[in-house]
């Protein structure tokens, strides 16, 4: 088995208010292990974000997560999350053109 680190990241410059980001889907054949998500508030004002993983059904990591102008925000915290192949990773902002997004992880394949 190869492990390898990369990163992805989105640019929300370009997004409409409550549209999913999806900075990352695992490929097939691959587990994914997570270890930093950082949510950057390019705007002059507080947005609000949800953090879901889309795992065959979707679930809140958080909801209505306040991120001050300006300001960014790591989800991780030295925590990690598990993705199976086709599982995905979504953000979302309450304001459009506000959230650029940084996923640090793992693939094992």
């Amino acid at each position: 088995m190869a492990n390898t680190f990369k990163n992805k990241t989105f640019d929300g410059s370009n997004v409409s208010a409550n549209t999913d980001m999806i900075p990352y889907t695992a490929p097939s054949s691959t587990t994914t292990v997570v270890i930093g998500l950082t949510i950057a508030n390019t705007t002059s004002s507080q947005i609000t974000v949800d953090i879901k993983l889309d795992a065959q059904t979707n679930i809140f990591l958080a909801k209505n997560l306040p991120i001050p102008a300006g300001s960014s925000f790591e989800y991780m915290a030295g925590n990690k999350i598990i993705l199976q192949a086709g599982h995905s990773i979504k953000i979302q902002s309450d304001t459009a053109n506000s959230a650029d997004t940084c996923l640090s992880f793992m693939e094992i394949t």
